[in-house]
C-alpha cells in the first residue's frame, strides 16, 4: 500500500523539475494526480508517462477562472481533491533598482497571487472530503535577506505568511497547511541566474551541493500524507544546511 492511496493531488508547475519529481512520486505512493503547467507539450509527456493516474490541465496559475477549471477537471475525473501543492514559480535575478514595475506584477502574480488563487480554490472541495493538506513552495531566499532576487524573495517571504495564516485559519475544517523551503535544487530554474551566483550560493551551504529534485519531493510526500496529521504551519527547509 502507498502512502498516499485513495487520494487526489494538484500538482503546479508539473511539467519539469520538483513538481514534475512530486507528481511521479504521488503517483507512485497512490494518489491521482493532477498535474498543472504552462509548458504543455512537456505536461502532457510527463503525464503520459506516468499513466493513467495522472492527468494533464494547462494552466496559469494567476487566473482564477483557471483555477476554477483545473478543479472541475480534477473533481471530474477523480471526484475528490486532498492535496494542492501550490509549485509553479518564475524568477528573475534582478535587484531592487533594476526591477521594472512589470517584472515585479508578473513574478508576483505567479508565486504570490497564484497561491492565494489555488488555496481558495481547493478549499471547498477539501471541506467535502474532511480535511486535506496544501503545501506552499517558499524558498530559503524567503528565510534571509537577498541582494539579486528581489521580486522572488518577496513573494517568497508572503507565501510564508499566507501559509501561516492559513493553517490558523482552515485548522477547523482538518486543512493543514505548510511550506516547503528549498535551497539551490538542480532545476531548469537555476538556468535564469548567473553561474557565478549559483556558485556562491552552493558554497554558502555546509553540504557543498546542489539539491535533487527527488529529495524535495521527499519532503513533500511526507506532508501530504498521513504521516505529518499533526504538522501545520511550519516551514520544511530542504536546503543543505544554507540557512543556519
Amino acid at each position: 500500500m502507498g502512502a498516499l492511496d485513495g487520494l487526489t493531488a494538484i500538482v503546479t508547475g508539473a511539467a519539469r523539475g520538483q513538481g514534475e519529481a512530486e507528481a511521479r512520486l504521488f503517483a507512485q505512493e497512490g494518489a491521482k494526480v493532477v498535474l498543472t503547467d504552462v509548458l504543455e507539450a512537456e505536461g502532457e509527456a510527463v503525464a503520459a508517462d506516468i499513466g493513467a493516474a495522472a492527468m494533464f490541465v494547462a494552466h496559469d496559475v494567476s487566473s482564477e477562472a483557471g483555477w476554477a477549471h483545473v478543479v472541475a477537471r480534477a473533481l471530474a475525473a477523480f471526484g475528490r481533491i486532498d492535496i494542492l501543492i501550490n509549485n509553479a514559480a518564475i524568477s528573475r535575478p534582478l535587484k531592487l533598482e533594476a526591477t521594472e514595475p512589470a517584472v515585479y506584477d508578473a513574478i508576483y502574480r505567479v508565486n504570490q497571487f497564484g497561491v492565494y488563487l489555488g488555496m481558495r480554490a481547493v478549499l471547498e472541495p477539501m471541506k467535502a472530503v474532511g480535511g486535506g493538506s496544501i503545501i506552499n513552495t517558499a524558498s530559503v531566499a524567503g528565510l534571509k535577506g537577498t541582494s539579486t532576487l528581489f521580486a522572488y524573495a518577496a513573494t517568497k517571504w508572503a507565501v510564508r505568511g499566507m501559509t501561516k495564516a492559513a493553517a490558523m485559519e482552515l485548522a477547523r475544517y482538518k486543512i493543514r497547511v505548510n511550506a516547503l523551503l528549498p535551497g539551490v535544487i538542480d532545476t531548469p530554474i537555476l538556468a535564469t541566474n548567473p553561474d557565478a551566483m549559483n556558485q556562491a550560493l552552493i558554497k554558502s551551504a555546509p553540504m557543498r551541493r546542489l539539491g535533487t529534485v527527488g529529495e524535495i519531493a521527499a519532503a513533500a510526500l511526507y506532508l501530504a500524507s498521513p504521516a505529518a496529521s499533526f504538522v501545520t504551519g511550519t516551514d520544511m527547509v530542504v536546503d543543505g544546511g544554507m540557512s543556519l
